[in-house]
């Protein structure tokens, strides 16, 4: 019988900053890189984060972004989509937050984006019980909306994040009433640094994969989170029909391996669950 098809992504930076990760790629040659590297090691789908090199901060460029695209795609065949304004995410219009994907859809330079279909408070377990507080990623109904109606219109993916079980619901719920919107992937996000979610426990995924076959039957969908190693749960996710993200966005802070080390190990955890990584091609006949 042959071996599942299984997507593997490979997040390669976040909005962490080197304080938090020091082995994230920032300046563009660095991400293009370590994006090539990855690919071939077995990644079909490359997430970025761009970064302003002279303050080590995000940046959301589409010139920035274009220029790592365009970078990767130069040397190695692969999906690579941007993220979204992160910090002061609520203080901004829904067309500003969109921006940057739209300038990039406007120039074809896009098959999957993020769409992040709620709002979700990002606490780490070490900074509350130092008194700190955490962050609130915001994603009002607006912007939602927004992202949906862009997707529709440029024909790209629609990511997911889903961080709490709502956030599938509502998910589902908008993509509906959005005609010729391709079927969003539901990226389903564990943690063990922060307080968001479940664990990357097999009652956690399952709990979100009966919800997910109630909200959006036969809806792609993947294991991912922040803070966390989802390497663990490799074999459940397989055996269940998922997918699996990995790489230093979704590390625990501080991680030795680097991103390609990342690739490989679940390039070895797949394969030992009876996978195989999917060829670009494979994941976009898929879809």
């Amino acid at each position: 019988m042959p071996s599942r098809r299984i997507w593997l992504e490979v997040a390669l930076n976040g909005p962490w900053s080197r304080a938090k990760q020091p082995r994230i790629p920032v300046a563009v040659r660095e991400i293009v890189a370590e994006g090539i590297a990855c690919v071939r090691a077995g990644a079909a789908i490359v997430h970025v984060h761009p970064y302003d090199e002279a303050t080590g901060r995000q940046k959301d460029d589409p010139g920035i972004y274009a220029a790592i695209i365009e970078g990767i795609r130069a040397e190695a065949d692969a999906i690579v989509y941007p993220t979204l304004p992160f910090e002061a995410a609520a203080t901004l219009p829904a067309p500003a937050r969109f921006a940057a994907v739209e300038a990039l859809a406007q120039r074809g330079l896009l098959e999957w984006s993020v769409v992040d279909p709620g709002t979700v408070n990002i606490s780490d377990y070490a900074e509350l019980a130092a008194g700190r507080e955490g962050i609130v990623y915001a994603n009002p109904e607006s912007h939602i909306r927004q992202g949906l109606a862009l997707a529709a219109r440029h024909g790209f993916v629609p990511s997911y994040a889903i961080y709490e079980p709502g956030f599938t619901r509502l998910g589902a719920a908008l993509a509906r009433t959005v005609p010729g919107l391709r079927p969003p992937v539901y990226r389903f996000m564990f943690s063990t640094g922060f307080t968001f979610g479940f664990p990357p426990e097999p009652f956690g995924l399952d709990a979100h994969l009966r919800l997910l076959e109630r909200e959006a039957p036969g809806a792609p969908w993947m294991i991912a989170g922040l803070a966390v190693d989802v390497l663990p749960l490799v074999p459940e996710a397989v055996r269940r029909g998922g997918h699996v993200r990995v790489g230093l966005e979704d590390a625990p802070f501080g991680s030795q391996r680097s991103n390609v080390e990342w690739v490989e190990a679940a390039v070895a955890a797949i394969r030992a669950a009876g996978g195989e990584p999917a060829t670009v091609a494979e994941v976009r006949a898929a879809l």
